[in-house]
C-alpha cells in the first residue's frame, strides 16, 4: 500500500524542480523532492508520497498522523524504502 507520511525537513538544496531536502520520518531520514512545496522551510513538516512532498502541515497534525500510522503497523513499510 502507498501512504502519504509526515516528516520534518532537516535540510534543503537545489531550486525549482530540482529542489530537494533531507526529511526525517521518526528517526529514518530520506531524500525527498520538495518542488511541489516551495513555501516549505527547514523545520517544517510535510506530507510525503512516493518521494515527493505534497503539502506542508503543522507539527501537531504531523505527530497525530505519525502516531496513527504507528498504531496501524504501517511504519515498517517506510523502513524498506
Amino acid at each position: 500500500m502507498c501512504l502519504a507520511v509526515p516528516g520534518k525537513i532537516l535540510s534543503i538544496g537545489g531550486d525549482d524542480v530540482l529542489r530537494h531536502g533531507m526529511v526525517s520520518f521518526g528517526g529514518i531520514s530520506k531524500q525527498v523532492n520538495l518542488a511541489y512545496v516551495p513555501e516549505a522551510h527547514v523545520g517544517d513538516y510535510v506530507i510525503v508520497h512516493v518521494g515527493f512532498a505534497i503539502s506542508v502541515v503543522d507539527e501537531a497534525e504531523a505527530r497525530q498522523t505519525f502516531e496513527y500510522l504507528k498504531q496501524m503497523g504501517e511504519l515498517e513499510e517506510l523502513e524498506r524504502l
